[in-house]
């Protein structure tokens, strides 16, 4: 049975429920579906090893859920302030009876970021995907808005890390591993009050197709997923109430989408039926536009 994409999930306007970041998924409203019901494995991933930056909640959860159920063991990273989260993913891992580990930390930390990738090898033997998807955001109305920390926060956490990780993972891939950055539609299409946002983001793009080709030759593909609005933590933690009220109105569909509409393409990325896929970013935004 077919079903109208446009009407599947809650459309705005959404009620005020400001959040300090990095946000909880038990005080939105609506709950965000990260595919707890929704999403069935098939073994695509069956035997692997995946590391999931801000694998809590969000599209990360929502990753963590799909990767397991397509047979891998999940690794998640998440701040220490998450942890009721981190507890909740690690709960769907062990459903779908896989291996999971649960790795604290905060990742603008080059030492953790190298931790994280150890702990992952030392839980499963190997790792065989990393997810950079963990950021930061905050909107800023003006330039003196943002202080030279709060900037500088941005770049650490959003493209130090992914910098940080993929070095130390790459090292202990083997041929066929693959990494895949969340990068966004802020990467091509960056909005004003989310300049330093869309900034990092704009690097990961930037270094998704530098990677892809320079660890090519080591057979490890690299990609990137680049997420319209969806409804995460991340928007009551980090965007104005106002813009929270009428968040994804402005997509074709008219709606935000959901984390658990990402999952299949972290999956199709991840898969070894992606073989000739590296460099590639792909767009899952409800018919925005982005080029």
């Amino acid at each position: 049975m077919t079903q109208d994409p446009t009407k599947l999930y809650p459309q705005p306007p959404f009620q005020e429920q400001p959040q300090d970041f990095p946000g909880k998924s038990g005080k939105m409203t609506p709950a965000p579906d990260h595919g707890e019901q929704s999403y069935k494995g098939s073994g695509r991933l069956a035997g692997k090893a995946a590391l999931i930056t801000g694998g809590d909640s969000g599209i990360g959860r929502a990753v963590a859920i799909a990767f397991a159920r397509e047979g891998a063991d999940v690794a998640i990273s998440y701040l220490p302030e998450e942890e009721n989260d981190a507890k909740e993913a690690a709960r769907w891992v062990t459903e779908a009876g896989r291996k999971v580990a649960l790795l604290p930390g905060d990742i603008s930390q080059s030492a953790l970021c190298r931790s994280l990738v150890d702990e992952t090898v030392k839980a499963f033997g190997k790792i065989d995907i990393l997810v950079n998807n963990a950021a930061y955001q905050a909107p800023h109305k003006s330039l003196e808005d943002c202080s030279d920390e709060d900037f500088e926060r941005h770049f650490r956490t959003n493209v130090f890390a992914n910098f940080y990780l993929t070095k130390a993972a790459a090292g202990r891939m083997q041929p066929g591993g693959t990494v895949i950055n969340t990068a966004s539609v802020n990467t091509k299409s960056p909005t004003p009050t989310l300049y330093a946002y869309s900034a990092t983001k704009g690097a990961i793009g930037n270094l998704t197709i530098s990677l892809a080709q320079l660890l090519a030759e080591k057979g490890i593909r690299v990609n990137g997923v680049m997420p319209g609005p969806i409804w995460t933590p991340f928007i009551p933690a980090g965007m104005t109430s106002d813009d929270v009220k009428t968040f994804g109105a402005k997509t074709p569909y008219g709606r935000p989408g959901q984390p658990a509409e990402l999952a299949s393409a972290y999956v199709m990325l991840a898969s070894d039926e992606s073989s000739y896929t590296s460099g590639a970013l792909i767009t899952v935004a409800g018919g925005m536009p982005i080029f």
